[in-house]
């Protein structure tokens, strides 16, 4: 139970000093927009947390709103979530966003990205624990879970792309979203996960119907040398099919050629503006 300070104040003050009904206030918290701490059966908000809360209060969306595009600091309040092991919570901060207007690429890439991206950086420095960083990581997969069936799109893939990570890399979440966001924008997409075996990355590629690329991502410096092992054997099993990496662990164009790939993406946006002109004369329809 974490205790109430002086600052603290009852959701039922918080609710009078933004000059909303009581209900109104308990839904910013289910949304994760307003951050609070439940102490004795009563919610309480810290003075400061609803005063930055009302700076940007007009970012909050209501009943009757129009979605349009407004600002609102998404990512933060996600990351607050996440921390706080909230689920509930996490997908109410997504629920929030997409009503406000954000696109499905734009809850990936500016929402979730960057909490998850602002966690490991934290954890990094010493200031959150491994476990908080794991169950951040899962809640986030969870999100991804229910978010990726609203990606895929009907009509002719323009071919496949095989993404995965090497033996010993187990950060499974860019792979996931980049799936998401090439499968939106019409690739058939198979993600074959995180810490694969060189041996079974190459099957996989050489079983793919219609392969156009192989993207591999390395978060962890340590796993370079497993990197460089799978795309020099993925070269050599492919032959023309264009293979990348990617990754926080691969610095920048010259680093990802050393390594054995063709390219280097730094971005889930840059590689999918590499596949541009690369879909196969295959195209099947989905």
């Amino acid at each position: 139970m974490q205790p109430v300070s002086d600052a603290d104040l009852t959701l039922h003050e918080a609710a009078e000093l933004l000059g909303v009904h009581y209900m109104t206030a308990y839904r910013y918290v289910r949304l994760g927009v307003l951050p609070a701490v439940k102490v004795g059966g009563s919610w309480h908000v810290a003075a400061a947390d609803l005063h930055t809360f009302k700076a940007g209060a007009s970012a909050v969306p209501t009943a009757g709103d129009t979605p349009t595009r407004r600002r609102a600091p998404w990512a933060s309040r996600l990351e607050a979530r996440l921390v706080a092991g909230d689920g509930r919570g996490a997908w109410g901060v997504v629920e929030a966003a997409l009503a406000a207007g954000a696109e499905l690429d734009e809850i990936y890439l500016d929402v979730i990205s960057p909490a998850m991206r602002n966690i490991g950086e934290r954890w990094e420095s010493g200031e959150l624990d491994i476990a908080v960083e794991h169950r951040a990581s899962g809640i986030a997969l969870r999100l991804i879970g229910r978010l990726g069936p609203r990606f895929a799109r009907r009509g002719r893939t323009r071919g496949t792309v095989l993404l995965g990570t090497p033996q010993g890399e187990r950060h499974s979440l860019p792979v996931a979203m980049l799936a998401d966001l090439l499968r939106g924008d019409g690739w058939e997409v198979s993600d074959i996960g995180a810490d694969l075996p060189v041996e079974s990355f190459v099957r996989a590629a050489v079983d793919a119907h219609d392969l156009v690329a192989v993207g591999v991502s390395v978060t962890s410096a340590d796993n370079l040398p497993a990197a460089a092992e799978v795309l020099n054997a993925l070269r050599a099993a492919v032959g023309d099919v264009y293979v990348a990496v990617g990754g926080a662990a691969v610095v920048d164009e010259a680093h990802a050629v050393a390594l054995g790939a063709q390219g280097w993406a730094s971005s889930a946006q840059e590689f999918n503006a590499q596949l541009q002109g690369r879909s196969s004369s295959g195209a099947r329809t989905g």
